[in-house]
Formats: structure tokens, sequence, C-alpha cells
């Protein structure tokens, strides 16, 4: 909810800033008609950029407690070849085809320090990549890779990437990756991925999946 509202509250700001250039624009007075022009311009583009960012921070999830985010089942199909059946905790369901012996589900997580921290907002998450792995060395190196992304690349800001890469300009903002350890894949294998604020966990829910996992051990 949180980030939803936050959405909202930008998309406002937004609109407030195309209302101000608006009657900057359409004003009959141009005796500075050139420097309340550039400056009207300037403020749509500002809002067309808030409108971006907002639809970035929607995409994120609030994550009120360690709580399912998605499961993965899987069927064999070849030697190393499996297909991953992805379904996310909002019912959503995706099919990948993975090689390896092992899979790994990535998330972006953001978590809010200082002020906002204090009053209690949760973070925000938004399932990122899945991925195959090899088990042996040689293989990792030199056979077919399979990695998705689960959510497609925008044309607009991502914030996420933004504050990661330049934690000091939002000190506020705690962007971090959370990644499922390492996890065999078997035939007819199901796990459960649970997120918590400090990454992904990857838990055996069926006889197939217990067994993957005690052989790894």
């Amino acid at each position: 909810m949180f980030y939803t509202l936050l959405s909202v509250f930008i998309v406002l700001a937004g609109l407030i800033l195309v209302y101000a250039a608006l009657r900057l624009l359409i004003k009959r007075n141009w005796l500075m008609g050139f420097l309340r022009g550039f400056f009207g311009l300037g403020l749509i583009v500002i809002a067309l950029s808030l409108a971006l960012i907002a639809f970035d921070v929607f995409s994120y999830r609030q994550l009120s407690k360690e709580e399912p985010v998605a499961t993965l089942s899987f069927e064999r199909l070849g030697e190393q070849l499996f297909e991953a059946t992805l379904v996310h905790n909002s019912g959503r369901e995706e099919t990948f085809e993975l090689r390896g012996d092992q899979w790994q589900l990535d998330a972006r997580i953001i978590k809010w320090r200082g002020v906002m921290g204090g009053l209690g907002i949760k973070p925000g998450y938004r399932l990122d990549r899945i991925s195959g792995r090899y088990y042996a060395l040689s293989e990792e190196r030199a056979a077919e890779r399979t990695v998705y992304a689960l959510e497609q690349d925008g044309w607009g800001p991502d914030v996420w990437a933004w504050a990661n890469q330049h934690p000091g300009w939002l000190p506020v903002v705690d962007a971090r990756y959370g990644s499922a350890t390492f996890v065999p894949m078997a035939d007819k294998a199901l796990f459960e991925v649970r997120l918590s604020s400090s990454g992904l966990l990857a838990r055996p829910l069926n006889e197939p999946a217990r067994q993957a996992v005690s052989y790894w051990e």
C-alpha cells in the first residue's frame, strides 16, 4: 500500500507542475516570454520524469513480514534441462527452460533508514530474475547459460539502480539485492520462496525437493 500511495503522491506532484507550466505558457504577456517558456517547458519535463519514477515505484510490493512471494516447480526435459514454473503470490504464472543443476531467484529490495525507517515504513521488493547454474566449474564456464528477467526493463528512470549505484545521494534509501542461494533442480520438485528483510529463502515443499536438497548438502 505504501508504494502505491507514494506513486500517487509523485503523480500528483507532477500534475501540479504541469498546471503551473501551462499557466506560464498561455499567458499573453511575452515580455519575458523566452524565459517563461523555457521555465514552463522545464516544469513539464520534470513532471514527465516524476510520472516515470512513479511508474517504477509502483512495481514494488510492500513486505510486511517474512512471507511467501512465489512457488517454483520443476519438470525434467532432458539432461541438465528443466522446465521451471514460477507462480507469483499474485497468481501470475511464468514458465522458463533452465539449464544446469541448480536454480537461483533474485529480487530487488528497498529498505528505509533514518527518519523514514523510524516511521515504520516496511521494505519493498520486486522479483528481478531467475537463472540456472551448473555444479561443475568446467560446465559453468563453457556450457550454455540461462538467465531470464522477471520484469521488463523500462525506458524510464530506474529508481533502485540509481539508489544502489549512488547510496550517498539518497541516504534514507538502502537498495540491495536479495538472492535465494543456489538450490538444486529435480524432476517434480516443488519449492516455496519466502522473502524477509534480509533476503530470499527457498524451502522444499515435497519429497523430490527435500531429496534434492539433501543430496546436494
